[in-house]
């Protein structure tokens, strides 16, 4: 049996969700929650020293995957081409023992509702059969994708699994490569007494900062302190990876 594998570069992914939009439409999945791609957004730091990340993940197709083993259906089995962990939603029954399983959230519901089934990335075997890549690969405006097989992928690209702040893989083994955001480079310097004096020249509408103590170090500002990828519910996870802007 030969191994896929996807890769993701971290600094080339700015979150444009294009590669979550291709996936739902390619698949036909509805509007909603229910995402096989989903886009993670959080950020490190304290103004003005931030950093934003970004992770897309579908799924890592894991050599040791724990929600095949966690099924009591035998619902999820891996296809032997590519080496795809798929479901067999005739023998899901909807009781999530594959999600509270899965590090990575992998498993997805279009709903919170009893029974619903789960569905999730089935690598594109459908693209792979006409030598097509996976969409979500394919549809990235900068390339921050990857495929092949886990020998190509390790070959070219190390054999990193594992961002900062995403969930220890533990055995499971992940056919998931990954580059970490390269070093922050300071391009600009920033003057907090002069930024104030720019923000007080606004006439009529007002100061928005009095003093230079106001521009630094605001946490409570930072919407996303963590990477998270598991979530109590189908809308928590909606609300949580739909895009600062969504």
């Amino acid at each position: 049996m030969s191994q896929y594998a996807f890769y993701f570069d971290q600094s080339r992914c700015y979150a444009c969700h294009a590669c979550s939009v291709a996936c739902k439409d390619w698949n036909g999945i509805e509007p909603g929650p229910e995402k096989w791609m989903t886009v993670y957004e959080w950020e490190d730091g304290s103004f003005p020293n931030l950093r934003a990340h970004t992770l897309a993940f579908n799924c890592g197709h894991c050599k040791n995957a724990a929600c095949m083993q966690a099924c009591p259906n035998h619902a999820l089995f891996r296809e032997e081409k590519y080496g795809a962990v798929l479901v067999d939603e005739e023998k899901c029954d909807g009781c999530r023992k594959c999600l509270g399983a899965c590090p990575y959230g992998a498993p997805k519901f279009a709903s919170d509702a009893l029974g619903t089934k789960m569905s999730k990335c089935t690598m594109c075997v459908d693209r792979l059969e006409n030598s097509d890549k996976p969409l979500c690969v394919e549809s990235c405006p900068l390339r921050a994708f990857d495929f092949g097989t886990i020998e190509e992928m390790e070959s070219k690209y190390g054999t990193c699994r594992q961002l900062g702040g995403m969930p220890d893989p533990g055995e499971t083994k992940p056919n998931f490569i990954v580059k970490e955001n390269v070093p922050k480079k300071l391009l600009v310097s920033f003057d907090s007494k002069k930024a104030v004096e720019l923000m007080q020249q606004r006439g009529d509408l007002g100061t928005v900062f009095e003093s230079p103590e106001d521009l630094v170090d605001q946490k409570e500002l930072v919407r996303k302190k963590e990477l998270k990828m598991k979530y109590s519910g189908t809308q928590e996870l909606f609300e949580a990876s739909r895009g600062y802007y969504g």
